[in-house]
């Protein structure tokens, strides 16, 4: 048993795991050439704190880049007049429409909220409503055994705690409405999952069973979760699913291989997780019932902590050469690609609600700080970078109301 309480910990905290080999197939590496539209954001006139707030999150949200020059895709430019920020915006010299808002909220939020009005206009792929007010959730070591939950913007600032318990809180992950967190807090002898609101902040617990309890995975009608648990008599660790009203837990797998990081599909009917079965964690997928069962294929000698992104593409850290980076299975057609070749040790990814970025740990030497991948274009960005350690981030999928 201590053993197995070894490798899930090896599996849920990202702690260093024994070489493998790597399979015979060679890993599939794809160039992208996409491309943003470029914007020349003139500013909004007589408000340089407005326009700078601005100009963060059109960098933040990865869908322009914004450019000078006067051959600009597109051009925008803003003033106020009585109660309301107006945007006019053209595509080559063309007007397109003016956008507004009105200005009763301080500069960061109406940032935010003129920032949407543009992203939504012009890119139906979005598909989400305020993607500026999405949120990221994230574990930082705030003492040497002890992680907290954090809250931050997709810009990386605003930066909030969520928890103050002082011991292992990890592995958070966001209710579908966005407005709570669930995560896996460690005892002195179990674990358990708990869910804390953001707003107003309160926390319930939803599992109170003996053992192991870790992974939290909320399906998308917010009825049910998916964990990781040796609840059983036999204390094998194996998925379950559970309601969050009244009625049984009913486990999915029964195996003495290590199971981890479920995940759901967008439609609730069925779940990506990791197993050992084969002698190193792969991807797996099985009904939500516990039916048809099967691996799914992926890059590198090892596969680790997936997430579904709403249009059936699996995101997940894969070892090659040594270090894990990261790679996305295309569900529907069976691409199997890596998303970036820059240096570091990449873990934990996390989907976007845009379907196209995503968050996740990079590590370069004793630190780990959080970046942002396109996984379009192969470009990242550091998100946060404190002097703690920080791992296992989670990207709300609905905005912060």
């Amino acid at each position: 048993m201590r053993l197995r309480f070894f490798l899930i910990l090896s599996l849920t905290l990202g702690a260093a795991a024994l070489p493998l080999p790597v399979p015979g197939a060679p890993v599939e590496v794809v160039k992208t050439v996409t491309t943003n539209p470029t914007l020349r954001f003139r500013g909004v006139t007589g408000n340089p704190e407005l326009t700078a707030q601005m100009e963060r999150f059109f960098r933040a949200s990865g869908w322009f880049d914004l450019t000078s020059r006067e051959d600009a895709q597109y051009t925008l430019s803003g003033r106020v007049e009585g109660d309301r920020v107006l945007l006019d915006y053209g595509m080559g010299g063309a007007p397109l429409g003016t956008l507004s808002a009105p200005t009763g909220s301080d500069a960061r939020t109406l940032a935010k909220q003129l920032v949407d009005s543009v992203l939504e206009f012009t890119f139906k792929e979005i598909g989400v409503k305020g993607f500026c007010n999405t949120r990221i959730a994230f574990a930082a070591e705030t003492a040497k055994g002890i992680k907290e939950i954090f809250l931050c913007d997709i810009d990386g600032d605003n930066i909030e705690r969520l928890t103050d318990f002082r011991t292992l809180c990890v592995e958070p992950c966001f209710f579908p409405n966005g407005q709570s967190v669930g995560y896996t807090r460690y005892n002195r002898a179990t674990t358990d999952v708990l869910e804390t609101r953001i707003q107003p902040r309160m926390s319930r617990r939803l599992t109170a069973m003996n053992g192991l309890n870790v992974g939290v995975a909320f399906a998308p009608a917010g009825d049910r979760i998916a964990l990781i648990s040796s609840a059983a008599d036999d204390h094998w660790v194996d998925l379950y699913v559970k309601p969050l009203g009244p009625g049984p837990m009913q486990r999915l797998t029964r195996s003495q291989s290590v199971e981890a990081s479920p995940v759901w599909s967008p439609d609730g009917k069925r779940i990506c997780f990791v197993s050992d079965e084969t002698g190193s964690p792969r991807l797996f997928l099985i009904d939500a019932d516990g039916g048809n069962k099967q691996r799914l294929p992926s890059l590198g000698s090892e596969a680790v902590t997936p997430d579904w992104s709403s249009d059936d593409k699996i995101v997940y850290a894969t070892r090659i050469g040594g270090a894990y980076t990261v790679a996305v299975l295309d569900l529907k057609t069976g691409e199997n690609r890596r998303v970036t070749e820059e240096p570091g040790v990449w873990e934990s990814p996390a989907w976007a609600p845009d379907r196209r970025h995503v968050v996740c740990k990079r590590s370069d030497g004793p630190r780990s700080s959080l970046y942002v991948i396109d996984t379009l274009t192969g470009k990242a960005r550091k998100l946060v970078a404190t002097s703690n350690n920080l791992s296992m981030p989670s990207w709300s999928k609905a905005a912060l109301k």
